[in-house]
Formats: structure tokens, sequence, C-alpha cells
């Protein structure tokens, strides 16, 4: 264990920084170490646990504990659990029509003749249609575009259903376009690319409100935020409807 030796007199800030820089660059290749040598009494065990590590936000911890948990089941249940997501892989779809996950070549929303066929929600993944659905406040169908704009992440326009978006504007006679994507600098990038694309097309484009969520303090909201709560105000007898 590393110590520092304190004397009398002023700190050197610099020397301080340097030594907690060069603490935690040696401490990782320990902690690494320690991880490896964790000895499994099973070869197919530590298999298990190294694919459930693969999973986002699952650390080898928490992946031996499931692994431990799914062998304290019955085998019937633990192949019921296998199946499932091998099912998944091989006969998930994609909606030909909105790209959202189905389970047929056009998905249960947008064949749905009660939604609202020309007002399309765009949005950058499915996860963000299972959001707006969870609202119940929007009949409308969706467009998902797989992404946004990220020349950091090498993802550009064509890397995204774009093209799809401005097809399905000109053939299914769509009145509205909403742009529900993410309040940042990539967002906002592609929000402006698509709204440069349909603008000759004469149609209504429209965008999510940004400002104060409920529960929010107004003295820990940034500034871009509260500037535009301001300027999207509505009549009071609007805010409880």
């Amino acid at each position: 264990m590393a110590v520092i030796h304190l004397q009398k007199g002023p700190i050197n800030c610099e020397l301080l920084i340097l030594f907690f820089i060069d603490f935690f660059v040696n401490l990782q290749p320990i902690e690494k170490q320690e991880m490896s040598s964790h000895q499994f009494s099973s070869s197919l065990l530590e298999n298990a646990v190294h694919e459930f590590s693969k999973l986002p936000g699952i650390g080898r911890k928490t992946a031996l504990r499931l692994v431990l948990h799914l062998l304290k089941q019955s085998e019937q249940e633990v192949e019921i659990f296998g199946n499932a997501f091998i099912q998944l892989r091989k006969e998930i779809q994609y909606c030909q029509s909105c790209h959202n996950i189905s389970d047929t070549e056009i998905c249960h929303l947008c064949s749905n003749p009660a939604r609202d066929h020309q007002t399309v929600c765009v949005v950058e993944n499915i996860k963000d249609v299972m959001s707006i659905e969870n609202t119940q406040q929007f009949r409308g169908l969706y467009h998902v575009l797989g992404g946004i704009i990220s020349p950091m992440d090498g993802i550009g326009p064509s890397d995204l259903e774009i093209e799809s978006l401005i097809l399905r504007v000109t053939t299914d006679h769509i009145k509205e376009i909403i742009l529900a994507l993410s309040t940042t600098m990539e967002g906002d990038t592609t929000n402006f690319y698509i709204f440069r694309k349909l603008a000759p097309l004469n149609i209504k484009i429209t965008t999510i409100a940004r400002g104060i969520a409920i529960g929010d303090e107004l003295e820990y909201a940034d500034e871009i935020t509260l500037g535009r709560s301001i300027l999207n105000r509505v009549e009071f007898t609007n805010s409880f409807k």
C-alpha cells in the first residue's frame, strides 16, 4: 500500500497530482491481475460467467451471481430461458415502414388503422418508441433512424434511415413530422439535417418541447434548458390540462 509522507510547509500540488496519477495507473494492473487470477472450479462455469459479463452493465461478480442462480433452476426452465434468446435472434424482424422491432414485416403500430397515419414521430432508437408509447399521449406513427449523426463515431446521414423517411413522406401523404431526438449537439445536428431535407416538401415539421422537468428546481437547470423553457412558455390554463 502506498503511503504519503506529509511534511510541514506548503504542499506541492503538482507533485501531489502526479502521485495520484501514478498510484491509480499502477493500481489498474493489480486489479486486473486479481480478477484474472480468480480460479473457477469448472471451465463451463467460467465460460458462462464470461459470456454474461459481456452484457452492458454486468460485471463479473454480477455475472457469477446470475449464472449460479440459473444453476439452481430446473433444466427445463434454463432451456426456456436460453431458447427465448435464440428464437429472438433468429426470428426478429424490423418493420419495413418504420424500422421498429417487429414479429412481422409491418409492425402492429403501422398496421393499426386507429393510429394517425399522417403524423410521424422521428426517434433515434427503439427504446425511444417504448418511452413515448408509455406516455399514452401520442397516437401517430414512428420512424426509427437507428442512431444520430455523430462524426466522432463515424456515423453519417447515409448510415441512418433518413432517405427512407423522405421516401415515406412523399409516398404516404404525411402531413406532420415530429422530431423527437436527443437534446444534444448530435441530436440537434440530425434534426437540422432532416429539416433541410424535408423543407422543400412543404409539410409541417415540429420538434418536442424542451423545458424544466416536473420536480426539478430552477437553480439546478442549465441555462439553455431554462432559456428554452421561457421561450416555449404556454398559457397557464394549458399547463394543467
